[in-house]
């Protein structure tokens, strides 16, 4: 059932979503990548790891931010919309993540799933910490 009123209301308008979009996205790459240093399989060298930091914030940063708002929080409310985003962002990365450095094995394997565990505890904490500032 759509939100209506006050949840709706406390959408930012687009011009506030895109002037938050560079603070949001540094903020949120200075949270997930030490994570993601830490984190990921030793199979990934370490500028692979970097590298994810910055470019799986940047695949799914931009729906979270600019697309999810008026796709899921103006008609549903802003909880439905962290439950889809917070969703969305990790299960996106995880799935470029394989894309990119999947092996010929066709099932996961343990470092596989270790990296998948990163990147949704990177998302996690990143969720957390943002909530926590009072923007």
């Amino acid at each position: 059932m759509p939100a209506h009123g006050r949840v709706a209301s406390m959408l930012p308008d687009p011009s506030q979503l895109w002037s938050f979009l560079p603070a949001g996205y540094l903020l949120a790459v200075l949270i997930e990548t030490p994570i993601l240093l830490v984190g990921l399989s030793r199979g990934h060298s370490a500028g692979d790891r970097l590298l994810a930091g910055l470019w799986l914030t940047a695949c799914t940063y931009p729906i979270v931010v600019l697309v999810l708002p008026y796709a899921v929080w103006r008609p549903y409310g802003r909880a439905v919309y962290y439950v889809a985003a917070e969703t969305f962002a990790p299960v996106a990365e995880c799935g470029l993540f394989w894309l990119a450095y999947r092996s010929e094995r066709s099932s996961p394997d343990r470092g596989t799933l270790r990296d998948f565990a990163a990147i949704v505890l990177a998302n996690l904490a990143s969720f957390l910490i943002g909530e926590a500032i009072p923007w």
